[in-house]
């Protein structure tokens, strides 16, 4: 027991960057994990056993190894399927939706709910957290922290809602404050966290799914409503110096197109979203489902057997094409994701949207732009959720309970 504490204590530093390697499939088993960290076997079976007692990863007891590997079997780690979770909470121009998120970025159980989003943010976040308190009361899961999206920049250190376009809500709403106290008031005994919706998409991207291993990772996405757009530079979410950083949206495409929120015209925000693309198609939005989920139907049934679909399809990609065209000269990005109405125009139309930026940039006339679809259902609130697991990725045994 003594030489285990040792080695322990030895290791308590590379607890976080061991779990973090776990919880980002980085590292499949103890013999990965020892190489990533630079430590002993010993050290390394110490570290996996601690992570496995507080009850965030399973080691197999048993160790095994690949077909065709060669070398000593190792011991093969996972993360607990019964271990704690954060509470996601995401709201959006058409509602809002609650989730539990464990470790690895899995959905362990979520709640939609479409609804008129009140011009008070309290109410509307009220709603959220009691959904998110009720999946904790049904599945008896241990909360680590609770993580909210936003279609909006959020100001730090201050946590307000800048500029949240689409909803009725007063511009520098404090939507942190707000979503602590809601969660105060349900009984979620743990700390909340707030960021905008596509940086915290980016994020999951970047840790689960489309966006691993990129070291300068652009991701330009539409919500329900309007653009946003997120880099994520080694790991690290780029916010720039007061949490406001590539708000892409505002990026004029089109100087005689629609008017923008922002006061300016033919942004990407009015010209490549959802709403953008129905008006194009001659579609009046209809009263049920979200105006992304009806883009999505559109395009699913009616891309390739109705012309003006199509036509309206191109004119978005064309806007968009010129707009990211813009980005990569500026940003100089080693892979590109897009993610909602953009990623399904990408899937729509690869070549096209892929020549557009090719055309358009310097990068893409000396090679091939690297540009994918994001692959996370649900991302902004997986995004959420790492804003709750940042603490016990940094320090496991500080952030949880003895």
């Amino acid at each position: 027991m003594t030489h285990t504490r040792t080695r322990l204590e030895r290791g308590r530093n590379a607890l976080g960057p061991a779990l973090e390697l776990v919880h980002t499939g980085r590292a499949p088993t103890r013999a990965v994990l020892t190489t990533a960290l630079g430590v002993t076997r010993a050290t390394a079976g110490a570290v996996a056993s601690e992570l496995q007692t507080l009850g965030l990863i399973t080691v197999d007891s048993r160790p095994g190894g690949a077909t065709g590997s060669h070398g000593r079997p190792s011991h093969r780690l996972a993360i607990d399927p019964g271990g704690p979770v954060a509470l996601a909470a995401q709201v959006h121009a058409d509602g809002f939706r609650a989730a539990l998120v464990g470790l690895g970025g899995h959905l362990h159980a979520t709640t939609p709910a479409c609804t008129t989003v009140a011009a008070d943010p309290k109410e509307i976040l009220g709603q959220v957290v009691a959904a998110g308190a009720d999946l904790l009361r049904e599945t008896g899961r241990h909360c680590v922290g609770a993580g909210l999206a936003v279609p909006s920049a959020v100001a730090e250190p201050e946590g307000t809602a800048l500029n949240p376009l689409h909803l009725a809500w007063p511009a520098g709403a404090p939507v942190r404050d707000l979503f602590n106290d809601c969660l105060a008031e349900a009984g979620v005994d743990a700390p909340g966290y707030c960021g905008n919706d596509v940086n915290l998409a980016a994020l999951a991207e970047h840790r689960h799914g489309a966006g691993q291993g990129a070291a300068h990772l652009l991701c330009v996405a539409t919500g329900h409503r309007g653009v946003g757009g997120a880099l994520v530079l080694d790991g690290r979410l780029h916010s720039g110096s007061a949490g406001l950083a590539l708000e892409v949206g505002h990026l004029t495409v089109d100087p005689a197109g629609r008017p923008c929120h922002c006061g300016s015209r033919g942004c990407l925000d009015v010209e490549t979203d959802p709403l953008a693309l129905l008006e194009a198609a001659g579609r009046t939005p209809g009263p049920e489902g979200s105006l992304l989920d009806q883009t999505r139907e559109l395009l699913r049934t009616e891309y390739a057997t109705d012309p003006a679909v199509r036509g309206a399809a191109h004119a978005v990609i064309d806007r968009l094409g010129l707009g990211l065209a813009g980005l990569v000269n500026i940003l100089n990005p080693d892979r590109i994701i897009l993610g909602g109405l953009h990623r399904w125009l990408l899937e729509a139309d690869p070549d096209r949207l892929r020549g557009l930026i090719e055309a358009g940039s310097l990068w893409g006339r000396s090679g091939t732009v690297p540009l994918a679809a994001c692959t996370l259902d649900y991302n902004s609130l997986v995004g959420a959720a790492e804003l709750a697991w940042q603490p016990v990725l940094d320090d496991p045994l500080a952030a949880l309970p003895a």
